[in-house]
């Protein structure tokens, strides 16, 4: 099988990471005899850098002309730490997710045994956690109308949600419930928002319509936060908006003891992204020290987005054999010295054989 994919390699450690997830693919193409085809694209501050554009329309034309999308990381402390900055690399995702309407965020939180040490929560609180994130991604206050009276200190962000946009997440959300253990968890704040009250009933009502066998709770959103931490383990499928997700997701990924280890496909009716959960980490760019594992694990995801389940097995096994074997950068295994192309090359092997 042959397949076109995009890569926007992005800022900061995107380029090495992204290097090392192509290293994975190419193994997989080996073994399994398949064909990929990368197109490299220009996103977020380097694109700013070269074309004064986030995200230049040749980027968007290469993305449409893929099978998937292959996205490292984003942002530079240039354009971070500027509150003037006109154009800042994040607009880039962001117009890259309107424009192809990847409406779903989709991130598993998954706990490897060996690690379980390395997580900042205690071993009884973490054993036995498998989780996964269904995130709103393109509506809500990140995409409503802005309003900024600096002269006045004065501003505004608007969050809008409609029926239509709530049910899109809603279903795919359900329907991986119920290949799971038949648990859905819609995260709001439905006391106080009028946009979580509209949430808990367009949700209420699909699953009393068509998700009767998936169990349903609700949990306000700082009840959410704090049960991560002490319980974690209570959660099978999370259901929640753009804001609530992205906070939501970020507490989890440090569950497993690092953010380095977590994948995410962004999905929408025809299009799909695949990037780790972390951001760009400009301190460690050049240096060798950037987990590649998220972005290896993203693209397994896009394999399964393929319908190459074996393939994308093929890594998971093999990024397990690797942390069992205490292969690892910094970040998991501060005594040791692998490195991120280590890392790589080290997962490669292991499929390759």
């Amino acid at each position: 099988m042959h397949k076109n994919i995009a890569v926007l390699a992005g800022d900061g450690i995107g380029p090495e990471i992204i290097t090392e997830a192509i290293k994975v693919l190419e193994a997989v193409a080996k073994k399994y005899h398949h064909s990929f085809t990368y197109e490299h694209a220009l996103m977020g501050a380097v694109a700013i850098d070269e074309t004064g554009n986030p995200l230049p329309d040749k980027t968007l034309e290469i993305c449409k002309s893929s099978d998937a999308i292959l996205f490292g990381a984003i942002g530079d402390p240039k354009y971070d730490n500027d509150p003037n900055a006109k154009v800042r690399p994040e607009q880039g995702l962001l117009a890259l997710r309107k424009a192809f309407n990847l409406f779903c965020n989709v991130r598993p939180v998954t706990i490897y045994d060996s690690l379980i040490d390395s997580s900042p929560l205690k071993r009884n609180r973490i054993e036995g956690v498998d989780l996964v994130i269904y995130r709103e991604l393109t509506g809500g206050i990140y995409f409503g109308e802005k309003k900024e009276m600096n002269d006045k200190g004065v501003a505004s962000d608007l969050c809008t949600y409609s029926k239509e946009e709530i049910l899109s997440v809603a279903h795919l959300a359900f329907k991986a419930a119920g290949k799971r253990k038949n648990k859905l968890t819609l995260v709001d704040k439905a006391n106080v928002l009028a946009s979580s009250r509209l949430w808990r009933s367009v949700v209420t009502d699909l699953h009393s319509s068509e998700y009767k066998d998936v169990e349903l709770d609700f949990l306000f959103v700082d009840n959410a936060a704090m049960q991560m931490v002490l319980n974690p383990a209570q959660f099978d499928v999370i259901l929640t908006g753009n804001l609530f997700g992205d906070i939501i997701s970020d507490e989890a990924s440090v569950i497993g003891g690092s953010i380095g280890l977590l994948a995410s496909a962004s999905i929408g009716d025809r299009y799909a992204m695949f990037e780790p959960i972390h951001g760009s980490f400009p301190q460690g760019k050049g240096k060798g020290i950037a987990n590649p594992t998220a972005t290896i694990l993203s693209a397994a995801m896009m394999l399964d987005h393929f319908d190459m389940v074996d393939e994308a097995n093929a890594i998971r096994d093999a990024v397990q054999k690797t942390i069992d074997n205490n292969v690892g950068t910094p970040d998991i295994y501060p005594d040791k010295n692998s490195t991120t192309s280590d890392v790589g090359s080290y997962i490669s092997d292991i499929i390759s054989q």
